[in-house]
């Protein structure tokens, strides 16, 4: 059992409210050591207190946490006197047998700390504790990490795979979400519920079920605003303005992302950055070009000024390569093809993962931009070669949604070509 005071709470209370998977974390601390390699498992096992951060951690863990070294060593020392009491209580309960007086065994606890004579005030302060935290704390703390786990995204797994894989999770999510917790562990609960619910709805996008990605987006955002992370719901906000961005409604898209771009304020976010380029894109759907341009250049500068932690590719994240390939959509839909290329490139060079999804949209794009270019047969062949490579998984949603649209824009052969590729599948 942790100390409630101890190290591991701290870390933890402190990476989670700055909004930070284990992993981000671990990118900071990281990056503080001019990119010497950390582990994120050094970092779990400190926050479940399975070990303890020597004195050589202290000083890097009180400057990556915004707090004091006084405050890590206090908390240091606080999770130390936890284990030396339950190992006090082990010894006692060992000899005793398991008839052992209550009494004496809370003799024990409070002579380890300080409290020696007062067995029933101790007795009394273990049910208080007992009664202000949830006896959920388990599953709390289970879907805590369930939520970093599905944040990564697909890592080349389909998205039904990835959905099956998330069932449990949310009919968990969904029983705790009924019972009563204390107002700071229902607005931490209400976090996690907008960021797994945004998860879903990210990947019922991708799979082409519209309606259900509008009703999940929309259970996200209210968690979001009852958890009153600003940062939560401007993430929200962008991700779901990709809904009808995607499938044919950019006005809708582009008022969507303004309003998350107002969530996200003026400092350096993800979600920020993400809003201004679906507004570029949601522009460019439109015709308007020197708005698109604009906001364009916003999402560049915004991508400038990320750090690490939003910078992590994850569907949390905005990194370098999902940047480009909204761009290359954008001068895409603009006709801006010697842009475009440049913006595909770019992305497809730090695409080392799978990315089967994004490989594939990349392509569309490069067909899309021969066709501006007075080439539909080239165009069609692109298309037709990309369309017939994808993974069956693939086939629906998003993917197919912009190859049909690659496919309205082609005369005659050409568009039949590729109409009856996408017919075969």
């Amino acid at each position: 059992m942790m100390a409630p005071e101890g190290i591991g709470a701290l870390l933890r209370g402190i990476r989670e409210a700055a909004g930070l998977t284990r992993e981000e974390q671990a990118a900071v601390l990281q990056a503080a050591q001019d990119g010497k390699w950390f582990d994120p498992e050094n970092l779990k096992r400190w926050e479940t207190e399975k070990r303890l951060p020597t004195p050589m951690w202290h000083a890097l863990l009180a400057e990556c946490y915004g707090t004091s070294t006084e405050e890590i060593v206090r908390a240091v020392v606080a999770s130390r006197r936890r284990r030396r009491l339950h190992r006090l209580i082990g010894e006692e309960a060992r000899e005793e047998g398991p008839a052992v007086d209550r009494r004496k065994f809370l003799g024990v606890a409070a002579a380890a700390t300080g409290m020696a004579g007062l067995p029933d005030i101790a007795e009394a302060r273990q049910g208080i504790n007992a009664g202000l935290s949830a006896s959920d704390s388990g599953d709390l703390a289970y879907l805590s990490g369930a939520f970093e786990r599905h944040r990564g995204g697909y890592r080349g797994r389909p998205p039904n795979e990835v959905l099956g894989q998330m069932k449990g999770d949310l009919d968990l999510l969904r029983e705790l979400l009924g019972r009563p917790h204390p107002a700071s562990v229902r607005k931490d609960l209400a976090r996690t519920a907008a960021g797994i619910t945004g998860l879903v709805a990210i990947i019922q996008h991708d799979r082409g079920e519209q309606r259900d990605a509008v009703g999940w987006f929309a259970t996200a955002e209210q968690a979001a605003r009852e958890s009153g992370d600003r940062h939560m719901l401007a993430w929200v906000l962008s991700r779901h303005a990709m809904v009808p961005l995607n499938y044919g409604a950019p006005h809708a898209a582009a008022t969507m992302a303004i309003r998350a771009r107002a969530e996200a304020g003026r400092s350096p976010s993800a979600a920020g950055a993400l809003a201004a380029a679906v507004t570029a894109r949601s522009l460019a759907a439109v015709g308007d070009r020197e708005g698109a341009l604009r906001a364009v250049a916003d999402a560049r500068a915004a991508a400038a000024r990320l750090d690490s932690v939003q910078g992590a590719d994850t569907w949390f994240g905005y990194p370098p390569q999902k940047h480009h390939v909204h761009l290359s959509q954008a001068f895409t839909l603009m006709g801006r093809t010697r842009e475009a290329y440049v913006e595909q490139e770019s992305a497809l060079a730090l695409t080392t993962s799978p990315s089967v999804m994004t490989r594939a949209l990349i392509a569309v794009d490069r067909a899309a931009c021969v066709r501006a270019e007075g080439d539909p047969a080239t165009a069609a062949d692109l298309a037709v070669r990309a369309w017939l490579q994808l993974p069956a998984a693939y086939c629906d949603g998003l993917v197919r949604s912009r190859v049909e649209s690659l496919c309205q824009s082609l005369p005659g052969r050409p568009g039949s070509t590729l109409r009856d590729a996408l017919m075969s599948r």
